[in-house]
């Protein structure tokens, strides 16, 4: 039977290889990156609230005729 503890071993070995080849972001890259989607998560956000509200006014404005 094979022993699990190697084999862990191995896949973590292999695993820092691979990050060490990876390209890093510089703190200024990163900063940017993350400002980017903060700025996007806020429009999004704002825009489906404002929809969201656009569509209860729309729907209570029909019910309120049909009723």
């Amino acid at each position: 039977m094979k022993n699990p503890f190697s084999s862990t071993r191995v896949f973590f070995v292999q695993m820092g290889e691979e990050l060490k080849k990876a390209s890093w972001p510089t703190p200024s890259e990163l900063r940017d990156s993350t400002l980017v989607v903060i700025v996007a998560s806020v429009i999004l956000g704002i825009f489906t609230s404002i929809s969201d509200f656009s569509l209860i006014q729309v729907v209570e404005l029909l019910h309120s005729w049909v009723s």
